[in-house]
This record gives structure tokens, C-alpha cells and sequence, in this order.
């Protein structure tokens, strides 16, 4: 029986939907003002003729950046990065998340309370700083992928999706004759694409915007990811060719800056849609049960 709704709750509904219109402007606005003063023409930009929409187009920034072996470098630093990184952030994520979503696995309690202790307590800077270095992979782009190759946290929650699995699914396929790489790969992963895609977001995202890690572990600027190369461009205002004559100052242009912006922060934004349907379960799914 459905009731007619009330005076009071359609008052709330449209009080509801318009305050989260206008929190979704106040989000855009940034993004879409970065994006025109990208494709505008810097005088227009410098007399403050841009706000939502330049009143011409030009791709002069777009192809300055791209021109520029340095930044394309570092966009490349970080596709690898991003790619080989979350690659093996899930691979050793579910190797061992799998075995320790089995209660018959000997000294499991000892390891799960590892893992749990190394959420609270680490090593701190330097002494992680002294194992990169005696590792030898300073200045490599190892450093920005190995140190965090497994997430604590997102390990619990993968152990917990996989333990929501039913047990005789596994039984009927070992029946079937399946050894344990068959169950894992044939049974197990092919059910746990929302967990699978909710991580392959979170390690992507975190290796893409991947900062303090590379300015610690890294020196060389041939090897600095996007992140860093942005940072020098817009706090520092000076990174290679790509600094103009404005009077007696030697500048970056604000165009090429944004520019820049657009070109760090789209291609992350591609992933999401693919994952998003998978987002929302993955991490309930596996955060319910422990």
C-alpha cells in the first residue's frame, strides 16, 4: 500500500535535491574553470576574460606540454607506475588474502595479527627510507611500487570478501577435480569482481597520485612521476622549456599550468566509470563480515 507523500516530505525532498545541485556546482566549478583557462589564449587569460568559457579556443597549451619531452616523461613514469603497480598490488593481495580466509590454515591468527599490528604501529620515515635505500632502489621506479606493494587494510577486506564465499562451492569444485590454483582462478576470483575492481581502483588512484613517495625515494627528475613534474610547475613556477619572458620575470604560463592539470587528473577519471558499478558492493561485501 503506497501513501500519498506529504506536504512536509516534498518540501524535504526539493530542499534535499536542490542543496545537492548546488554542492555538485561548487565541485565543477573548479574543474571547468581549469579546463576553459586551458584552452584559452593567454591574453585573454592575463586580462581576466575567463571564467566558465573563453571566448576563443586554442590547443597552444595542450601542444606546448606535449612538445615537451620532460613532461611527457613523467607521464609515462607514472603509467608505468600506475599499471605495474596496481598489477602487483593485486596479485600479492589476493595470494595471501586467500589462504588467510581459511580457518583450517595454521599459525593464521599470528599473521592476521600482524597485519593488524602494522595498521597501528610502523617503522616510521627514516627507517623506511634506510630499507629502500639498502635495497638499492633509490632513484628507480621500484621505489614508488614494492615499499607498498600490499595494502593492511585492503587485505582484511579482501580476506573477508573471501570468506563470504560459500565453502561447498569450493568442495564441489575440488569434486570436479580442480587443484587450488583451479579453485582459485576458475571459482573464487570470477566472484569477487566487485572486490577485485573496488581495490583496482584504490591502488590505481593512490599510484597515480603518487607524491611523496617519489620526492623521498627519487632524485633524478627523469624519473619523477606526474605529481612531482606539477608540483615544480606550479608551486615553484619553473620547470623545463616551458618557462616564458614576462617582462623580467621568467614564468610559466597560466594556460600551460592548467593545461597540465587536465592532463594529470583526466585519464585517472576514464577509470572509474568501467569500476563504478562494482564500487559499492565490493567494499560493503567485504567490510560486513570478519
Amino acid at each position: 500500500m503506497h501513501t500519498k507523500p506529504t506536504w512536509g516530505s516534498r518540501l524535504f525532498d526539493a530542499a534535499n535535491t536542490l542543496f545537492l545541485i548546488a554542492c555538485s556546482l561548487i565541485t565543477l566549478f573548479p574543474f571547468l574553470y581549469i579546463l576553459a583557462t586551458s584552452l584559452a589564449p593567454l591574453q585573454q587569460v592575463l586580462r581576466g576574460g575567463v571564467i566558465l568559457w573563453p571566448e576563443t579556443f586554442t590547443w597552444d597549451a595542450y601542444r606546448t606540454i606535449f612538445s615537451n619531452t620532460h613532461f611527457v616523461r613523467s607521464l609515462y613514469t607514472t603509467f608505468f607506475i600506475t599499471v605495474v603497480g596496481t598489477f602487483t598490488n593485486l596479485l600479492l593481495t589476493t595470494f595471501m588474502a586467500y589462504p588467510l580466509a581459511k580457518k583450517r590454515l595454521k599459525g593464521r591468527g599470528v599473521i592476521l595479527f600482524l597485519v593488524v599490528f602494522s595498521i597501528l604501529f610502523n617503522g616510521g620515515l627514516i627507517p623506511s627510507y634506510m630499507i629502500v635505500k639498502s635495497l638499492g632502489l633509490i632513484n628507480t621506479v621500484w621505489s614508488l611500487i614494492i615499499p607498498g606493494a600490499i595494502s593492511a587494510f585492503n587485505l582484511i577486506i579482501m580476506k573477508n570478501f573471501f570468506q563470504a564465499i560459500p565453502e561447498e562451492l569450493e568442495e564441489a569444485a575440488r569434486i570436479d577435480g580442480c587443484k587450488n590454483w583451479g579453485v582459485l582462478f576458475r571459482i573464487v576470483l570470477p566472484l569477487s569482481m566487485p572486490a577485485l575492481a573496488t581495490f583496482t581502483l584504490f591502488y590505481a588512484v593512490g599510484h597515480w597520485n603518487q607524491f611523496f613517495a617519489a620526492v623521498m625515494y627519487v632524485t633524478k627528475p627523469n624519473l619523477w612521476p606526474i605529481q612531482v613534474v606539477l608540483r615544480q610547475m606550479i608551486i615553484e613556477g619553473s620547470t623545463q622549456d616551458f618557462e616564458v619572458a614576462m617582462g623580467e620575470l621568467k614564468i610559466i604560463p597560466t594556460t600551460i599550468k592548467m593545461a597540465a592539470i587536465i592532463v594529470a587528473t583526466v585519464p585517472i577519471l576514464f577509470v572509474y566509470p568501467f569500476l563504478q558499478k562494482h564500487f559499492a558492493k565490493g567494499v560493503l561485501l567485504g567490510s560486513v563480515k570478519g
